[in-house]
């Protein structure tokens, strides 16, 4: 359900969104993400809606607060992947 680069980099990146590991192995942190159901958005303007379709006040925030946001994954080849904490 998710490419390599989204399981990648939240393997590699989760602890903007979490103390401890969630996961460790790439098939834990697949599991993981199918668990807790992240999206994967195409931009910023993407993340901002549905964030904002889950309750989330986001209407103030930048292009780059949002970017930033601990639960916002930016992807290396383009997009976004949103897991919630």
């Amino acid at each position: 359900m998710y490419t390599k680069e989204c399981v990648e980099t939240f393997l590699k990146n989760q602890s903007q969104l979490y103390d401890k590991p969630v996961a460790e192995t790439y098939e834990e942190a697949e599991e993981f993400l199918e668990d807790c159901m992240a999206v994967t958005v195409d931009s910023l303007k993407d993340v901002r809606k549905y964030l904002e379709e889950m309750g989330a006040d986001v209407g103030n925030m930048t292009a780059e607060e949002l970017s930033d946001a601990s639960e916002v994954f930016p992807l290396p080849g383009g997009g976004y992947l949103i897991v919630e904490g």
